[in-house]
């Protein structure tokens, strides 16, 4: 007899028990009943929400859907974390001759006696500087009144070029924070990130190797207590000139030369003398449209002259000038053709141009020695005692005297002439 679950023709053949024996293997569990997308509402809710009887619970259990939420979290934040750093670090396309390494002179100028002292008050009077082409500080790094378009950049791109370049020769030589403070974070945003590293290398590890010198970066004095110079006065003067050209990758280089002039004292005695120390520095700069857009610039080349100097002074990291009633330890060096380990050039230059020492008023008194040459050696008061002394040398030596008829004009004593007098070679070409 048939159950009451049970078809009445029975049982069809090859299907599985009737009744309730199909859902045997289903267990209502509670996670059964929490899986149901469905869900009947209580009867209190069901008296609350009569329009409707059941619920639909969300399509995805409770921990894959908090996984979903914290996914799209995550990827939110990876974007704008990415938009940020492009933003704070955009990404800069560069051709293949971008980062050019720098290249840098550095010739100390070496006075030929005593460093002449100057009026504390007074500093630049009687002196070159107070010419009307020097100007005080920023005044001096005036940019040119009329300003051409340079092949692919018009005139506002060589203004922008120029307006950068002025700020950072302002930032690295003006400063005093930066010239006896050792400051460099107002040149650091300047430079293209790429040079950084080599900026910050040049000044931790500075070498004399035509790229590391911290000098060629910026005028800095050692802050080193028994070398430390200030600034006598407030009043820095300049005079300089600009130019622009494109290079032949398509970039525009701004080139500018400029002299600085600084009244300095030794540290440790501020009612001490005061002289004056100079510094040429002829630099160039490249630019691409997008650095010109965003104000950085990359240094290309640097030349510079800087005295009174010792020509053995260590000028690759600070400045350490010669003061007031002191003369340079040493005498101009000549050049060694065999030496690889600096850069070929003069190693260092006679400082002329000025009358930087204190025995050039009392030359004509025959009770003064001469100033020392080039070479170190006095000059000669007269020609006939300097026909005496080339005999002894000579006779000392075991070869005969040379006659001043035999003599050769080019070995007579000559006014020594400044860095851009002397014939230059490739070597200095750009000094």
């Amino acid at each position: 007899m048939s159950g009451p679950g049970d078809p009445p023709e029975g049982t069809p053949e090859g299907a599985s028990g009737g009744g309730e024996d199909e859902f045997r293997s289903v267990v209502f569990d509670e996670s059964f009943v929490r899986a149901a997308r469905i869900q009947e509402f209580s009867a209190r809710e069901r008296q609350d929400e009569a329009g409707r009887a059941v619920r639909v619970r969300h399509a995805l259990p409770g921990g894959l859907a908090r996984q979903a939420v914290a996914l799209v979290l995550l990827i939110v934040l990876a974007f704008a974390f990415a938009v940020y750093m492009g933003v704070r670090h955009p990404y800069r396309s560069h051709d293949a001759a971008s980062g050019t390494e720098l290249q840098v002179t550095v010739t100390p100028l070496v006075p030929a006696g005593p460093v002449r002292a100057v009026s504390p008050d007074a500093p630049f009077t009687g002196t070159p500087a107070a010419g009307p082409d020097f100007h005080s500080r920023e005044e001096g790094l005036a940019l040119p009144e009329h300003v051409e378009p340079v092949g692919g950049f018009d005139a506002d791109d060589v203004t922008a070029g120029y307006l950068t370049v002025r700020r950072f020769l302002d930032d690295s030589g003006l400063k005093e924070q930066t010239v006896t403070g050792g400051d460099t974070r107002a040149v650091q945003a300047l430079l293209e990130p790429e040079q950084l590293d080599l900026f910050n290398g040049s000044l931790s590890a500075p070498e004399a190797d035509g790229v590391h010198e911290a000098t060629g970066w910026l005028v800095r004095f050692d802050p080193d207590p028994g070398d430390r110079v200030e600034l006598a006065t407030d009043d820095i003067r300049v005079r300089g000139s600009y130019s622009a050209l494109q290079t032949a990758d398509g970039r525009l280089e701004v080139v500018a030369d400029h002299t600085y002039v600084y009244a300095i004292r030794d540290a440790s005695d501020p009612d001490g003398p005061v002289s004056l120390f100079t510094v040429r520095r002829r630099m160039a700069f490249h630019f691409t449209h997008g650095q010109l857009r965003e104000h950085r610039l990359e240094v290309v080349r640097s030349d510079v002259t800087a005295g009174p100097l010792a020509c053995s002074a260590e000028v690759q990291s600070y400045f350490q000038p010669i003061l007031a009633g002191h003369s340079a330890p040493d005498t101009v060096s000549g050049v060694n053709p065999y030496e690889t380990a600096r850069p070929p050039g003069a190693r260092c230059a006679p400082l002329t141009g000025v009358d930087p020492t204190a025995g050039t008023g009392a030359a004509a008194n025959p009770d003064t020695p001469a100033a020392p040459t080039a070479t170190g050696s006095a000059a000669p008061a007269a020609t006939g005692s300097a026909t005496a002394t080339d005999s002894a040398a000579a006779t000392a030596a075991g070869s005969p005297a040379a006659r001043p008829r035999d003599r050769d004009p080019a070995a007579t004593p000559s006014p020594l002439l400044t860095p851009a007098g002397v014939p230059r070679s490739p070597a200095n070409r750009s000094l």
